[in-house]
């Protein structure tokens, strides 16, 4: 099963692909958030610049999980021309040895009040000290010379794409890709969906969202592709056959997916991020 808009499906079926082109070493690079020092991992095309920039919102994986999903993803679409940009989360080894990393907080949460109280946890912490450090990220980036600001998109699986959708709301980009936001705490409780909603009405790019249709549950992507498109505001949905054989794999699918969705990720980013 795919279901995409109408619109949508117009626009970027009529697009060519980028022609591959040599990628750079990946950097280990830092930016500025607050008080803090964030690093982040930094795939180039060749060349001066300046490209077009995808911001990767990290998954709530462990360290391994994310490294494995940036190995994965950086080189695709630096061989397509474009940054990829992305900020390790807070927690040891990415940004302050000695702060709890998001999962961590979450988990904890959980096995002190439950499911609903994780999540109103992660609601907070999503519209506050992650959406600094994605706010962060996105000023540091306008700023270097190989970056063209006006062409910066950001990304997110699963805890990065609800990160992406709220960044969406705050941060001007020319559009953003909201993979399985949601999807394993979307009915956990209402201050989530809530969240998540209100900023899919409010984004200030257009919004792509995807999942395999054997995720938990794809409702996220249904929902707020509904409020977007009922605010008027433009929007895609990609609904992809089963990842997997679980519901966990076809979360996965979100990040390690990213051979099959590929292909209309970049249409969809050519159609919304080509210099007018």
């Amino acid at each position: 099963m795919k279901i995409i808009g109408l619109l949508g499906a117009m626009l970027v079926g009529s697009l060519p692909m980028a022609p591959l082109q040599a990628a750079s070493a990946p950097q280990t690079v830092s930016f500025k958030s607050g008080d803090s020092e964030v690093r982040a991992l930094l795939y180039k095309p060749r060349g001066k610049g300046p490209f077009p920039t995808l911001l990767f919102n990290h998954d709530a994986a462990r360290d391994v999980i994310n490294a494995q999903t940036f190995k994965l993803m950086g080189p695709m679409f630096a061989a397509r021309g474009w940054v990829y940009f992305a900020p390790y989360g807070r927690g040891p080894g990415a940004k302050s040895d000695g702060e709890p990393r998001l999962v961590d907080i979450a988990e904890a949460t959980r096995r002190r009040g439950g499911g609903a109280a994780a999540t109103r946890v992660v609601a907070r912490l999503l519209s506050t000290e992650e959406l600094q450090d994605q706010m962060a990220a996105l000023d540091w980036l306008k700023a270097q010379p190989f970056v063209r600001p006006s062409q910066i998109a950001a990304l997110g699986s699963s805890y990065g794409g609800m990160a992406t959708v709220l960044g969406a709301a705050n941060g001007n980009y020319c559009a953003a890709v909201d993979a399985a936001g949601g999807a394993d705490n979307w009915h956990a409780n209402s201050s989530l969906s809530k969240l998540m909603t209100e900023s899919a009405q409010r984004s200030m790019a257009p919004i792509l969202f995807l999942q395999a249709e054997n995720d938990f549950t794809i409702a996220p992507s249904r929902t707020l592709y509904e409020a977007m498109k009922a605010a008027d505001k433009p929007a895609e949905i990609h609904i992809y056959p089963a990842y997997g054989t679980s519901r966990a794999e076809g979360h996965s699918f979100a990040s390690l997916g990213a051979n099959i969705w590929f292909n209309d990720v970049m249409r969809f980013l050519q159609a919304h991020c080509s210099p007018k």
